[in-house]
């Protein structure tokens, strides 16, 4: 590379960061700033007030969170729930698109009203999940008490733990598998029909079609997908928050200690103790996928 072109790449590079420079300043303000001052924030007793000193108690505030009971359970209800809705939106995800992937009649509508649950407000898929089992004018409990006489009586459906737990994870994967849905059949409409074709001569089920073609092809997004999924559900909030007060998923719990017991400290060290626990988990996962492809 002679001196001229040098210099132009090097001035070409300058023009690109001083392009970047106002988005960069803006993510650092943004994100970098919050991120750090809710380190720092985390190692000090944060009073209400905030004309008045904060109190450093250095790792006082781990230590509280560690010697925590609600803390355990939280996180216990937290891991479940991340597993369940993560397995279960990517395979119903995962389901849908390969079974749709090929022509039919109404296609777009139907492809349309699976990604409506990820387009439309969450708000109002909330309040119609929580108006379907109503106890009193609900369509779930008039089909079951008054038209299949299933039961005497409407359950409570939002009253009770176990069944509160699995209706907001229900609604979890109702609102995200569109995602993977989504993901997944870009991917697939990128595979050559002929490798299909090839393997139908040679006598191969649905199965091997599967397992030799469409899941190598995949593997890559369904890594991706699995890792996103993890991280939105493993922080979720509203939607457990608005659904139902007997899930008390580690979002929950963290706004509940930083705005009803306002022990700011406390939340900064549950923040910083999740982000390490799925930072760690991600790059686990990561780390074990890539390693396969690999060998």
């Amino acid at each position: 590379m002679t001196t001229a072109h040098l210099t132009r790449a090097q001035s070409n590079q300058r023009f690109a960061y001083s392009l970047l420079a106002p988005s960069l300043l803006l993510l650092l303000l943004l994100i970098g700033y919050p991120m750090f001052y809710n380190v720092y924030i985390s190692f000090f007793d944060v009073p209400l007030n905030p004309k008045m000193p904060s109190l450093f108690v250095g790792l006082g505030n781990y230590l509280s969170l560690f010697k925590d009971p609600t803390f355990y359970r939280s996180l216990l209800v937290t891991i479940s729930f991340t597993l369940l809705v993560t397995l279960l939106s990517t395979v119903v995800g995962l389901f849908t698109a390969v079974f749709l992937n090929r022509e039919f009649v109404g296609k777009r509508w139907v492809n349309a009203i699976i990604i409506m649950s990820y387009v439309v407000p969450s708000i109002c898929l909330i309040f119609v999940w929580k108006y379907m089992f109503n106890n009193i004018f609900g369509i779930v409990n008039y089909i079951l008490v008054d038209i299949l006489r299933l039961a005497k009586t409407a359950p409570l459906w939002f009253d009770k733990p176990a069944s509160a737990f699995i209706l907001v994870a229900l609604f979890a994967v109702w609102r995200f598998f569109p995602y993977a849905h989504m993901s997944f059949t870009a991917i697939l409409q990128s595979i050559d029909n002929t490798l299909y074709e090839a393997a139908e001569i040679d006598g191969a089920t649905a199965w091997n079609k599967f397992t030799a073609i469409t899941y190598p092809a995949l593997k890559q997004t369904l890594a991706t997908v699995v890792s996103l999924r993890i991280i939105w559900v493993f922080y979720i909030y509203a939607e457990v928050y608005l659904l139902s007060s007997k899930v008390d998923v580690l979002g929950v719990y963290l706004y509940k200690m930083a705005f009803a017991t306002r022990d700011f400290g406390k939340a900064a060290a549950i923040s910083i103790v999740l982000f390490v626990l799925i930072f760690s988990l991600i790059m686990l996962i990561r780390k074990k996928v890539f390693k396969h492809e690999n060998d």
